[in-house]
């Protein structure tokens, strides 16, 4: 027979949703003298970097202030060609800056980065900030609060299986299967899944994404939990979707690298060949962070899931030592002539030669000036280069070879403002909560440097919500969900308990 245990609420997935989620319910619950109890579930390990959250350098849309940018739901607007559900994206846009003051209260320390060379299309003042350590920090330092909490239990190594419903449909609970093969019951009045996307599990990705999707390589260790595990328990309980599940965020690293999330992110400062040598993306349509995801969706749909990066030293010396290219581990290739280059790339010669020539006798005598989109473009070519079409003349040369990486998916469970989960009808279904990549927002391109936030933002809103909604001890008025009859010493081990009784059904 299966046991439980009883809770105020159940967290499913420990990265920054679900950290945030779990540890905002609890100081809540200590600031309003409840007595609350949260169980976290993560089929992870302890001790390793499960999920995309401990592996995310976490570039974050925010000012010198912290204040988010406020041409957020313009950008939103213009790249999901009005999809997005615009009031969703007004409050990530109130609360982030909220989040983010709150995780340097929790001793988060932020690097301000003030951004000399690439234009960004953030209206922060040419300023981004992400946390000193990663994202690997962010979970670090939540963690260590969040398990000092007595009435928080961290459950390792477990799955979460299928949502448990009341006859009427309202959430009673989770159900389980811990390492020892056997499925446990979780029984609270509330759930939160913040457990990803589905970039781990090939047959949905098959399935939503389509062809090809299975030769895309996760672009960090981790995302191998990232099954969709969340999005299928909310589809089976009712839940309505948002996101075009058939969208993806994809980004361009370099294959040499040894280390996970290597990226190459100026692709904009030079051109792309493919493995013919030949050029196949605008790399001045846009902002850097405007089409880095573009063209690596290029490169997997009809490159072959291969190209390569190549410039000179007038665009070598502007970014040495710069995050735009010093994200991998491995030098460029250098070399003294464009055709050594393609040597040590493994291109034919000639043909990148005729590419590189051709690129510099179309380039129009416009003043380069990487600070605006200054309309420095080519002429007459193929595929033509709008901006920052600077003539690659000058010696020696870097190159990259590269392939892209798959990073999250975007179809997911929609939700409100409150992180409540709606159904296909948009009406809340009672206990149900979801924050993070399981949740769907973005369709066809994702404005970067928000998901982080969008992640930490509607966890906290979460958790912050069922505490407050908490009412009386455990146990009763809106406490844990198990049957009278069902309700078993608190103090015992999970292992220790058993289900005596019905009462609740798992969807």
């Amino acid at each position: 027979m299966a046991s439980f245990k009883g809770y105020d609420l159940v967290v499913v997935g420990s990265g920054f949703a679900g950290a945030m989620a779990t540890l905002n319910f609890l100081e809540e619950c200590k600031k309003k003298k409840k007595s609350g109890r949260v169980a976290l579930v993560e089929v992870g390990k302890d001790g390793e970097r499960c999920g995309a959250s401990r592996w995310t350098m976490a570039y974050l849309r925010l000012d010198k202030n912290l204040d988010f940018d406020e041409d957020w739901v313009k950008e939103m607007r213009l790249v999901s060609n009005g999809l997005a559900d615009e009031n969703y994206c007004r409050k990530l846009q109130e609360e982030a800056g909220i989040t983010a003051r709150y995780l340097q209260d929790h001793g988060v320390k932020f690097v301000h980065h003030d951004e000399t060379n690439v234009l960004l299309e953030f209206k922060t003042g040419q300023h981004f900030v992400f946390p000193e350590g990663g994202g690997k920090a962010i979970i670090a330092k939540l963690f260590d609060d969040l398990q000092s909490y007595d009435n928080c239990e961290v459950l390792w190594e477990t799955e979460a299986v299928r949502l448990i419903t009341d006859e009427a449909g309202a959430i009673r609970g989770l159900k389980v299967r811990k390492n020892d093969g056997l499925l446990h019951d979780l029984f609270a009045p509330n759930v939160v899944l913040a457990c990803g996307g589905f970039e781990g599990n090939q047959e949905m990705l098959a399935r939503y994404i389509g062809r090809d999707s299975h030769k895309l390589p996760l672009i960090a260790p981790g995302l191998k939990y990232n099954k969709g595990a969340g999005l299928r328990m909310a589809l089976e309980v009712g839940a309505g979707t948002a996101g075009s599940f058939d969208g993806m965020h994809c980004e361009l690293v370099d294959t040499r690298a040894s280390k996970p999330d290597a990226v190459m992110w100026g692709h904009n400062y030079g051109i792309v060949v493919n493995k013919e040598s030949q050029r196949f993306y605008d790399e001045g349509k846009r902002h850097l962070f405007a089409t880095f995801e573009m063209i690596a969706l290029e490169c997997w749909r009809d490159q072959h899931q291969s190209c390569f990066f190549v410039t000179d030293d007038v665009i070598w010396q502007r970014f040495t030592g710069s995050w735009v290219y010093d994200t991998t581990d491995v030098p460029p290739e250098k070399a003294e002539t464009i055709e050594e280059l393609a040597e040590k790339m493994g291109l034919d010669p000639t043909e990148l030669k005729r590419t590189v020539d051709e690129y510099n006798a179309a380039v129009n005598d416009k003043e380069f000036n990487l600070m605006k989109l200054d309309g420095k473009a080519t002429r007459g070519l193929k595929v033509n280069k709008t901006n920052w079409a600077n003539p690659i003349v000058k010696a020696p040369f870097y190159g990259y070879p590269m392939t892209s990486n798959l990073t999250f998916t975007y179809g997911g469970v929609k939700t409100d403002l409150h992180a409540r989960v709606l159904s296909t009808n948009d009406v809340p279904i009672p206990g149900l909560w979801a924050a993070g990549e399981m949740t769907g927002l973005f369709y066809n391109e994702y404005p970067p440097a928000t998901s982080c936030l969008r992640s930490m933002t509607f966890g906290r809103l979460a958790g912050l919500e069922i505490a407050q909604n908490l009412g009386g001890k455990h146990g009763q008025a809106n406490g844990p969900a198990i049957p009278s009859e069902q309700r078993a010493d608190s103090t015992m081990s999970m292992d220790q308990q058993v289900l005596v009784g019905e009462g609740a059904t798992a969807a």
